[in-house]
């Protein structure tokens, strides 16, 4: 009983991972393709290809198999290295800082003490 309880919160996640995922492939078409080259990162078309195939592996394949795992590693790498980059070169970026010069801290710009 606890074995079955465990497969089906194993296969919530593994849901949720795939909307997850769904929702970064989106992000990534949404992105200009220019901004992929001025961050220094692969193009956008390998991405999608990547994010796509992640996504299908993790809605069509047991979470058990290899194949889901790498899918769901191209969704971190995207995530955590190559969003924030996009959103870094396209001026997306999040909070105070937006608009700021490299000099600001977080309660406004930095001086040196003058």
């Amino acid at each position: 009983m606890l074995l079955s309880g465990f497969g089906e919160l194993l296969s919530w996640v593994q849901l949720a991972l795939g909307v997850y995922a769904a929702a970064m492939l989106i992000d990534a078409a949404v992105r200009r393709e220019d901004a992929y080259r001025a961050a220094d990162k692969q193009n956008k078309a390998m991405w999608l290809l990547f994010l796509g195939m992640a996504t299908a592996l993790l809605f069509l394949l047991p979470f058990d198999a290899f194949l889901p795992i790498l899918g769901l590693i191209a969704v971190i790498v995207y995530t955590v290295d190559v969003r924030p980059a996009l959103r870094q070169v396209a001026g997306g970026g999040r909070g105070p800082r937006r608009g700021g010069s490299s000099s600001d801290g977080p309660y406004g710009p930095y001086n040196g003490g003058r």
